[in-house]
């Protein structure tokens, strides 16, 4: 059942219709997505992660308990004792480690800036979690931060992640935004600027699997903040509105968080102002809920390609989950005006009604995920296949694995 915290007329309505597709529809009663299970493949090797993200979305936007280390590939490991906090890109599967860009972690009280160790989580803004708040389905995940009883829940349109933190403590509330945080990776420059009195935005640019890796992000808060800090180096400035260098964060502060807090943060691999484009044109209002229930329809919709009969529970749940993981990526990478980084590193802008995708890991998955698509997805198997037409160009090389450009 959904969860709500408002009632508003939007989420009801698309409910009410969800619902009644369920119902009027030759598919089975029982949504196809309750046969998803994102924590298959967290623990071993498998290199998952149980985060949120829309079919073949941009936006990957899920917890990360250790940033490095080949079991943590994926940012999230079961057998890690706490959590980060929560990054906006991730990679599935893979036994290489990347991404992780633009932590995001909520605390209670005492202010910190730096992630503290694992095993005392308490010297730093990381806390402890328990595998029995945690819960995820097809573009959503929760759990319950320990160290400060925080309810951190994270759903996500395709350019888009949204957060909702609710807060058991009447002290103050605070979001820390760390930049110099990713998976594997080193900082080439990152900025923060405050352009509002709910909005911030910025870029990371990194080199680690990926080469010169650039992401920009535009952030807005559902309530003003009541004060800030930056910090370069790990050094408060309190004054600043905006920083650049190779270790920037931020603090936000709300003195009485009351009712739940929500953040928005879009992202781009152009600049800034094209994350401010996505996060216009993907989520207007604050209604999490709604955008949590319509990711879930997404997923619905095209986990709906094979239809199997028989079959236990386990049996059902190893199938659906595997089609989930093979439409996480290749990942989306324009923005909503049509502009993306090319193989060159040059921003392009496409024709209308063209994508083009990142993430090809084409020496494992021509083996069965590309075959999968033209079978499935034919239209979106041609998609691919102009997509890295256009990077060999862009590149003078048809890529084997291509990561961010």
């Amino acid at each position: 059942m959904i969860k709500r915290h408002q009632p508003l007329n939007d989420y009801y309505q698309l409910l009410l219709t969800f619902f009644l597709l369920l119902l009027f529809s030759c598919a089975p009663k029982v949504p196809i997505t309750v046969y998803v299970d994102p924590f298959i493949g967290t623990a071993g090797t498998g290199h998952t992660f149980p985060g949120a993200t829309m079919p073949f979305g941009m936006v990957q936007l899920s917890p990360d308990t250790r940033d490095s280390g080949l079991n943590n590939s994926s940012g999230y490991h079961s057998s890690n004792p706490t959590i980060l906090g929560f990054s906006h890109t991730h990679l599935s599967g893979t036994r290489a480690i990347d991404y992780g860009d633009i932590l995001v972690m909520p605390m209670s009280g005492e202010i910190q800036i730096m992630p503290g160790d694992e095993h005392a989580p308490e010297t730093g803004y990381r806390s402890a979690f328990d595998h029995g708040t945690e819960t995820a389905e097809p573009g959503y995940y929760a759990v319950t931060l320990e160290d400060d009883n925080i309810h951190a829940e994270l759903t996500v349109s395709s350019r888009v992640g949204m957060h909702r933190y609710t807060f058991s403590s009447s002290e103050p509330a605070h979001l820390i935004f760390d930049l110099q945080h990713g998976l594997g990776d080193n900082v080439i420059a990152s900025s923060l600027a405050i352009t509002g009195k709910n909005k911030i935005s910025g870029m990371r640019r990194s080199n680690g699997w990926a080469k010169d890796q650039q992401i920009y992000f535009t952030a807005e808060f559902s309530k003003p903040f009541d004060s800030f800090g930056i910090y370069i180096d790990d050094q408060l400035n309190q004054e600043l509105l905006s920083a650049s260098g190779k270790n920037i964060k931020g603090i936000f502060t709300f003195d009485d968080p009351g009712s739940p807090l929500l953040v928005k943060v879009a992202i781009s691999a152009v600049d800034i102002a094209g994350a401010g484009k996505n996060l216009v044109a993907e989520i207007k209002g604050w209604d999490f809920d709604y955008i949590r229930l319509r990711a879930l329809q997404a997923w619905a919709e095209e986990l709906s390609a094979v239809t199997i009969k028989g079959g236990t529970l386990e049996e059902k749940t190893n199938f659906y989950t595997a089609l989930y993981h093979s439409f996480i990526a290749p990942n989306m990478y324009q923005d909503v005006d049509g502009r993306y980084r090319g193989a060159d590193l040059n921003i392009h802008t496409l024709l209308v009604n063209e994508n083009m995708y990142t993430v090809f890991s084409l020496w494992d998955t021509f083996r069965a995920t590309h075959p999968l698509f033209t079978v499935l997805k034919p239209s979106f198997a041609e998609e691919l296949v102009r997509t890295l037409l256009t990077k060999a160009a862009e590149g003078n090389l048809l890529p084997a694995w291509e990561l961010a450009a």
